[in-house]
């Protein structure tokens, strides 16, 4: 557990200092923009490794990862559904298109998306840690961008028809990709049973 908590403070905290400006902007000015970039992409990078090393382990731990409850069958059809908008999303946050524009910030609420799938269909420990972690930060940052300028990857640009076939296409390319090869391989948990 302690390996997922310490990834978790880890990846999220490096993660809450652009919800900061005025902390952001000390950092910047103390180290400069290439050494903040750095250090943040390699904080990043380690608490990713440690809080996805600690979530293994602790599902292989059995009583040492205990079933908070147990989800009825219908929260793993839950999921499969809102992980439709979500990869959707995912991909609209780096294509210039009317759902970007619409949504705003389409990556936090893929991932608000992501975590509230999973979260729902999760009843064990590691599980809420995890998703309850990251649908906790993606809440938060969706609120803090109201009050401070991000644009997100894109910046402000617009796109229109095209780019919503694109975002939706490749979405759903992606949905396919996880359903039915990638989350058995990368995750170790196989959907389709």
């Amino acid at each position: 557990m302690t390996l997922l908590i310490g990834g978790l403070l880890l990846f999220i905290g490096v993660h809450l200092v652009p919800t900061q400006p005025a902390l952001r902007g000390a950092l910047i000015g103390r180290i400069g923009e290439g050494a903040y970039k750095g250090a943040f992409s390699l904080l990043s990078a380690i608490g990713l490794v440690l809080l996805v090393f600690g979530y293994g382990h602790m599902q292989g731990l059995g009583r040492g990862n205990p079933q908070l409850w147990v989800p009825p069958i219908w929260t793993r059809h839950l999921a499969f559904l809102l992980m439709v908008p979500a990869m959707i999303l995912l991909v609209a946050a780096y294509v210039p298109s009317r759902i970007r524009s619409a949504v705003g910030h389409p990556m936090l609420t893929a991932l608000m998306l992501w975590a509230l799938a999973h979260l729902s269909a999760n009843g064990d420990l590691a599980s809420v840690l995890l998703f309850g972690s990251f649908l906790g930060y993606a809440l938060f940052d969706r609120i803090s961008v109201r009050h401070r300028a991000s644009p997100g990857p894109l910046g402000a640009a617009q796109g229109g028809h095209v780019g919503d076939a694109v975002a939706i296409g490749l979405g759903l390319a992606l949905y396919a990709f996880m359903l039915f090869w990638a989350h058995a391989k990368l995750i170790g948990v196989a959907l389709l049973t």
